[in-house]
């Protein structure tokens, strides 16, 4: 990267299973418990203190700001940096799984860095690095990559690790279109958690529903699959500002697919002139918006500039939901941005923190305290949303 910061390091402080092997006296309680115990005397230390933890910087290794971004966000989002820190994720893992267990144990090390270092300090991420590129081996070597395409490797590795399904059954093959949308919606996601259920889906995954009516017979044919994350179109504006609900209503625009683009019509038997729509069933505990700013041409790449104005909080997503739903507003938390160029380019991280709700600026190894109004940026790539509960909106 151009961009890249050189710190001189401190000393990095021990992982946490040896600081619990030497706090531990004699005859003491369970190791099990013990971590329990540290790491909740961590978390009431960080409430009660002025110096917040979790705002340590991650060094940059050479080109790999688009990975330190992705990881302060991910450390940002609450339910999986309590997964780590708590040292849950040790009963879930899966010894089955193809890279074992090195790369869920070594990001969940670093969470734990990250939120037992002093705020001054910075973090080296290579042995993480070690392990997501044995895991997939793009990311080998130095190259700038893409931030999305990290991320949904990373959650795609931690996933299955943590997978609570030893084995698979045999995929069905039974037709479930003779059952209505809802009952079918239910179904495929019950197929779905057969094959595929930790605790990181439960945080990260939703349904998406993709309606194809025929225009000859108005036959309307629905699909149920699950999602990460959503890859927004931002729109062409001529005058007036550009909304996240702009790229929304994008996304969900009711589409016309005609000439090669014809699909095949079930109930016509040929293939006919169709209308293609999707809506959210299943909305996940955490969102996470792709905005395409990157063109997918193959000879020359560009980047959309475009200020995209996105909520902070109270985002009802209510009328992009495929059915009835009361629970569809989320609250930002977490933003990863690129600035520059394709030809050179430079990613950071803006994330509100989980124990003092104050926002802060994730460079390499420097964090910066921010303030609110600056989180909107044209730089915004990924915006991370938690789904709000009930009781915080009353």
């Amino acid at each position: 990267m151009r961009d890249s910061y050189t710190v001189t390091l401190p000393e990095e402080p021990p992982a946490l299973p040896d600081l619990h092997k030497d706090l531990r006296p004699r005859g003491s309680m369970p190791g099990s418990l013990l971590v329990s115990t540290f790491v909740g005397l961590v978390l009431n230390k960080t409430k009660s203190s002025k110096a917040v933890q979790g705002l340590t910087g991650l060094r940059n290794l050479g080109n790999t700001c688009f990975m330190n971004s992705i990881l302060q966000c991910l450390s940002n989002t609450k339910e999986l940096r309590d997964y780590c820190l708590q040292n849950q994720y040790l009963r879930d893992l899966n010894n089955n799984s193809r890279m074992r267990t090195a790369l869920m144990s070594e990001f969940a090390k670093l969470i734990q860095l990250l939120w037992t270092s002093s705020p001054n300090e910075s973090v080296s991420p290579s042995e993480f690095k070690t392990q997501i590129q044995r895991y997939a081996p793009r990311f080998v070597g130095y190259n700038q990559q893409d931030a999305q395409e990290f991320l949904r490797f990373l959650l795609d590795g931690l996933h299955s690790e943590v997978n609570r399904v030893l084995v698979r059954p045999r995929a069905s093959t039974d037709t479930l279109d003779h059952l209505p949308d809802d009952e079918k919606s239910r179904q495929m996601w019950r197929r779905y958690q057969e094959r595929e259920d930790s605790r990181i889906s439960d945080l990260f995954v939703g349904q998406l529903k993709s309606s194809l009516t025929c225009s000859e017979c108005g036959y309307c044919s629905t699909a149920f699959d699950p999602f990460w994350d959503l890859s927004l179109p931002i729109p062409k504006k001529s005058y007036g500002e550009v909304t996240l609900m702009d790229c929304l209503r994008l996304f969900t625009k009711e589409d016309v697919l005609d000439g090669d683009e014809k699909p095949t019509c079930c109930r016509c038997k040929a293939r006919t002139r169709c209308t293609k729509k999707f809506s959210i069933q299943k909305f996940p505990k955490i969102l996470v918006l792709h905005l395409k700013r990157f063109s997918e041409a193959r000879i020359r790449t560009s980047k959309l500039t475009t200020f995209v104005n996105f909520q902070l909080k109270d985002l009802d997503l209510r009328e992009f939901a495929s059915q009835s739903c009361n629970h569809t507003v989320y609250n930002l938390y977490a933003v990863s941005n690129h600035s520059g160029t394709t030809m050179g380019g430079h990613y950071t991280a803006y994330c509100k923190s989980p124990v003092s709700s104050e926002w802060h600026s994730f460079n390499d190894s420097r964090v910066t305290p921010m303030s609110s109004s600056h989180v909107r940026s044209s730089d915004a790539y990924l915006l991370f949303y938690e789904l709000a509960s009930p009781s915080s909106r009353m």
